[in-house]
């Protein structure tokens, strides 16, 4: 009798974890620049305290790049995801790769080359959306 009355009324299906619209890449894309925004004005200000500051910011808005692009590859995207882009999980992994360089960079192409390969999932990503 208790199960009967603790048992879901309506039963509710996505293919992620809540219903789409709170999943994009841009939230990688907009940390990552500030990452390469950073790295350019790091290249133009020689003071210890801001180059300290600026290294903090740096590597905080790399981890919270790298934690969109993880929720991404753990949270949408699905096996028919990986059957249909098998470069996916590479690029995912080059993606996360390339913003771990960028967070121990100063240099900008870091920055830019991170930028890159969150265009590449993103053009991945919104070509899912489509299906």
């Amino acid at each position: 009798m208790l199960s009967r009355l603790f048992a879901p009324k309506v039963k509710v299906s996505a293919h992620c974890d809540l219903p789409c619209g709170v999943y994009d890449p841009a939230q990688a894309r907009i940390e990552a620049e500030s990452v390469k925004a950073i790295q350019e004005k790091m290249q133009g200000n020689d003071d210890a305290h801001y180059q300290a500051r600026a290294t903090v910011i740096k590597e905080q808005r790399a981890e919270l790049a790298k934690h969109h692009v993880s929720v991404l590859w753990s949270d949408y995207f699905k096996p028919p995801h990986f059957e249909k882009y098998p470069e996916l999980h590479q690029l995912v992994n080059d993606t996360l790769k390339a913003l771990s360089t960028a967070k121990g960079s100063t240099d900008p192409a870091t920055g830019q080359k991170a930028l890159d390969y969150i265009a590449q999932v993103d053009k991945i990503f919104w070509e899912t959306k489509k299906a």
